[in-house]
């Protein structure tokens, strides 16, 4: 809990919400999704705990924060590794700790998941993002990320 916010696992019940805030932070960062396929990749995520887990922060009943992360297996890890995909705070709730929480939670999860590492990105003129995640001990990678869509 930070700021009186508390923050749960969400459940599929919660899709919607979910959704709705994960639209809202590719929207920020430009990023182009049918809601269609962004609804379908939310309830994947929610519906089989295999994939990852989502986790909500919640003020007045209502989702204010999301922390969306995927499993995936690698060899350079040496074996199941968590991919914070998202991370997301309504912008009027920034600056009360929601996302430092939300960071804080994601990580306790995925350690107990038995997840390897965390791994994320960011975009280069986050600064902002950058703190957050350097404040929770992540590392710069000297890489760049290439991504092929496939039809």
């Amino acid at each position: 809990m930070t700021d009186g916010i508390p923050i749960r696992p969400a459940t599929p019940d919660d899709l919607r919400e979910v959704t709705g805030l994960l639209a809202a932070q590719l929207a920020e960062h430009d990023i182009p999704i049918e809601r269609a396929d962004l609804e379908f990749a939310a309830d994947a995520i929610l519906r089989v705990p295999e994939r990852g887990f989502v986790l909500l922060a919640v003020e007045g009943g209502a989702a204010v924060g999301v922390a969306c992360v995927s499993y995936s297996w690698t060899v350079e890890r040496g074996g199941r590794v968590a991919w914070l995909d998202e991370l997301y705070v309504a912008p009027s709730l920034r600056e009360h700790g929601i996302g430092n929480a939300l960071l804080a939670r994601a990580i306790a999860v995925a350690g107990a998941a038995g997840c390897r590492t965390v791994e994320l990105e960011v975009e280069t003129s986050h600064a902002r993002a950058e703190h957050l995640y350097r404040r929770h001990g992540f590392a710069d990678l000297p890489r760049r990320r290439w991504t092929r869509t496939l039809p």
